[in-house]
């Protein structure tokens, strides 16, 4: 369980200095909603925005110097915003629950005397309570410095002005282009900083692709979709071992929200390997997964993913709406909204483009980055621009005010 509550970003392209949500300097705005979508025109930095999500994963996955060299990022030099004075930033305001204290993690990467991105910070804090101010249970400068061991219900640290409550332990990384958080999460007594750790590893960004789907694969059960559906049909395998009752139930449940479907039924084979067999309305016979459209594939595999047993903590999905019909959008719109619910089992981030989607959701989960004339972006709640949450008040669809040119 968990989710953000609050992201700054500095210095990453054309995000300078953006703040969504509350923060740990940012405490009298409301905390991020559990679905934010985020919107604006082409090159205003939504894709940036985005891969901020996925360089922190590929960060904690092959270290700072790989992660700015993976996807076509250019390395740092292309990564940081033109004429920046200081490092490339990031701060997450992170809650487990409603009755934990926040977590801020803080992560600065520079470029050291030889010209190789390295860690610069990193630092994880803790509020001492519920209104308190918050201590340092790891920082690290330049791979030095310091951990207090314990569990989330620990209250040592180091707070700002020097004083320190408990013992720390002195630390010194072999790597300076490793996050620390994956070094000492990987031992028990550092148990906040294991389960922040474990926050972050449960991410999981969707590039979906139809081709990708269509691969088969060996039989092998896996309980998660990857990040492109390459292997739907071996998360229909692993969910129909676990429980073929309650795996039937959700393809009657999906079933229903697929256009010109009619019934969705795994067949296993011999080698134990699981295809899913399509019926569609007009046809009498039926498709495997392979022979279907772009779109039921695209959309049946982000349903497979709102229904996940034991769900990713965090989601985030780029534009939804390619390859799909525009009325399929306020659907999925809603669906993703019952899926994050009101809790902290779940959150999702979502770019679009589409009013349609955009449609079915409240000012509140919805964000406007837009570009100034230094090139730069600024971000902004739906909500904030005039008259907008009176006429959400009033029935007015918020994806229409924003093709209305309302705002945005």
């Amino acid at each position: 369980m968990g989710k953000i509550e609050g992201i700054r970003i500095q210095n990453y392209g054309p995000l300078k200095d953006i703040i969504m949500g509350k923060t740990r300097s940012n405490q009298k705005v409301k905390a991020l909603g559990n679905l934010v979508a985020i919107i604006g025109p082409s090159g205003n930095g939504k894709s940036t925005f985005a891969d901020v999500f996925g360089f922190i994963a590929d960060c904690l996955e092959m270290g700072v110097e790989e992660a700015c060299d993976a996807n076509n990022r250019g390395g740092y030099e292309k990564l940081i915003s033109q004429n920046a004075e200081g490092p490339i930033s990031f701060e997450l305001y992170y809650r487990e629950s409603s009755n934990t204290r926040p977590i801020t993690y803080q992560l600065e990467i520079a470029l050291d005397k030889t010209g190789r991105p390295y860690v610069k910070q990193e630092r994880l804090r803790q509020r001492v309570e519920r209104y308190g101010w918050p201590r340092s249970f790891l920082y690290l400068q330049e791979g030095k410095g310091y951990v207090f061991e314990g569990s989330e219900n620990e209250e040592t640290g180091q707070n700002d002005d020097g004083s320190i409550v408990g013992k720390p332990v002195d630390v010194e990384l072999n790597d300076i282009r490793k996050l620390g958080i994956v070094t000492l999460g990987a031992m028990k007594q550092y148990g906040r900083v294991e389960k922040f750790l474990n926050f972050l590893r449960s991410w999981f960004l969707c590039y979906f692709s139809p081709d990708s789907a269509r691969m088969i694969q060996s039989a092998a059960p896996q309980a998660y979709l990857n990040r492109t559906g390459s292997n739907i049909n071996n998360v229909a395998q692993y969910m129909f071992r676990e429980n073929p009752k309650d795996f039937k139930k959700v393809l009657e449940e999906i079933q229903d929200k697929l256009p010109g479907i009619e019934k969705v039924e795994p067949i296993r084979f011999e080698n134990g390997q699981m295809m899913l067999k399509f019926w569609e309305s007009g046809f009498k016979e039926a498709f495997y997964s392979q022979k279907m459209s772009d779109g039921t594939l695209k959309l049946f595999a982000y349903y497979l993913l709102l229904h996940e047993k034991n769900p990713r903590q965090l989601v985030f999905i780029e534009e939804p709406e390619n390859g799909l019909y525009h009325q399929y959008l306020s659907t999925l719109a809603d669906e993703m909204i019952g899926s994050v619910g009101s809790g902290f089992s779940k959150q999702i981030f979502v770019t679009t483009h589409s009013p349609f989607f955009v449609n079915a959701l409240a000012p509140e989960n919805v964000w406007v980055l837009t570009k100034g004339e230094n090139g730069f972006s600024t971000v902004k709640e739906a909500s904030e621009y005039p008259f907008v949450k009176e006429l959400s008040e009033e029935g007015v669809e918020v994806g229409d005010m924003w093709y209305s040119k309302y705002f945005g």
